[in-house]
């Protein structure tokens, strides 16, 4: 039973990955606040679910193209010295959502447009940041950081929406994007003291940059393990994403409270957060593929059947089981990327990890925002659980290297090389 819960071994053996987590934590959490600010007040401002889509759509753009950007530079440049400029841009557009929210601008473009540039300079150092955990620690601790790190995560879903709907119905929405920015401050002192991060073995300069991204991209393609667990995480997010559908249900059911909104997202994160919990059940598993493929199929069953709850009650149970299977899929798609890449191509590989995992949901918010506005939000929830189920389904029946993946002696003892199925 010890064995299952999370392994703190990390935190304890090194600062560096101590001021680390706590800074990604912050911004983690800051950001959960923010979300949650910009579909409220997209929603004030637009009374539409297309509208709400869109803002997934203003994130993906710019994520998609920056990250594999970023994904270069990580294996080129300095990966301390690129993540700290990229959260110090971050940070002040931060302030610039404040600022428009405090003097009550109203322009739908302008918050738009600065969630865009955000979104810009947070792709740009997000390949370089998931790069520095295995530098931080010994291999045999990888797994276990990549796990607290998302712990972290859930809890800051639990947290962050509760906060949010609080801080706008009491303070405004200046308040809450205010909590961001602190956020971010804290962020950038997790990261300024940590050593200079160099690629153990940076790739031939006089390689185009375009060359790059194609061999990275080439190397996730012709690894169907790797592939595949990037296809199942599209499969769940792209076509069952639920957030964007949140407003929506809210108004239709419970009269549009902000603090009923939070709760939504909130309970997404309570069962994640015990999941992130008994993590260290998941990272010393040896069949990574197969349990993220059964954690992928559990999340589309969910949120299917939050389409068809007809209680509040039952409608968060089931957000819970789906964020509790969120969690066990990334945990378990995360350390198997890392036992199955190399350094020399980690960051490009990052940045692919980057764009499926975030801009995927993104672009999932985005079609849920055009199902909503063509069907019942009801009907486009349960409607995209199951198209996802299918996605998830059709992944397990094609790739036979990700079901019969396993770790030779478990993450425990991992030496950190590429692992072969």
């Amino acid at each position: 039973m010890r064995r299952a819960f999370a392994d703190i071994r990390p935190l304890r053996e090194s600062a560096d990955y101590r001021r680390l987590w706590i800074g990604t934590s912050a911004q983690g959490f800051g950001r959960q606040v923010a979300s949650v600010t910009v579909l409220y007040q997209v929603w004030e401002l637009t009374g539409s679910p297309l509208w709400v889509g869109v803002v997934g759509l203003v994130h993906a753009v710019p994520m998609v193209v920056m990250t594999l950007v970023g994904g270069v530079l990580a294996d080129l440049t300095d990966r301390k010295r690129l993540v700290v400029w990229t959260t110090a841009i971050a940070w002040v557009t931060s302030l610039g959502l404040v600022a428009q929210a405090f003097l009550d601008v109203g322009s739908l473009a302008l918050l738009l447009g600065v969630l865009a540039v955000q979104t810009t300079a947070t792709s740009l150092g997000a390949p370089a940041r998931r790069t520095l955990i295995p530098r931080l620690l010994p291999p045999a601790r990888v797994g276990a950081g990549i796990a607290l790190m998302h712990l972290s995560f859930q809890a800051s879903m639990l947290a962050g929406p509760a906060v949010a709907g609080v801080a706008i119905a009491e303070g405004g929405l200046a308040t809450a994007y205010l909590v961001e920015a602190v956020a971010f401050v804290v962020s950038l002192y997790g990261v300024a003291r940590l050593p200079s991060m160099r690629p153990e073995r940076a790739p031939d300069t006089s390689v185009t940059g375009l060359r790059l991204v194609r061999e990275g991209i080439g190397f996730v393609a012709r690894t169907k393990v790797v592939a595949g667990a990037f296809w199942t995480d599209l499969s769940a997010t792209v076509l069952a994403m639920p957030m964007a559908l949140f407003p929506a249900i809210n108004e239709d059911r419970f009269g549009g409270d902000p603090r009923t909104l939070g709760l939504f997202v909130s309970s997404v994160a309570v069962g994640g957060l015990v999941a992130g919990l008994l993590s260290g059940w998941v990272v010393r598993q040896r069949r990574l593929g197969t349990m993220q493929l059964w954690a992928a199929g559990v999340w589309c069953v969910a949120l299917a059947g939050v389409g068809l709850a007809g209680s509040l009650p039952l409608l968060l149970a089931l957000l819970a089981v789906a964020g509790a299977a969120d969690t066990v899929s990334v945990v378990s798609r995360a350390s198997l990327l890392q036992l199955a890449t190399p350094d020399a191509v980690r960051g490009r590989v990052s940045s692919v990890e980057q764009v499926v995992g975030v801009a995927g949901p993104e672009v999932g918010n985005f079609r849920a925002g055009v199902m909503g506005s063509a069907l019942s939000p009801a009907m486009a929830m349960t409607g995209g659980g199951l198209l996802a189920l299918a996605g998830v389904v059709a992944v397990a029946a094609t790739n036979r290297p990700l079901r019969d993946f396993r770790t030779p002696t478990g993450p425990d003892t991992a030496d950190g090389g590429p692992v072969s199925p």
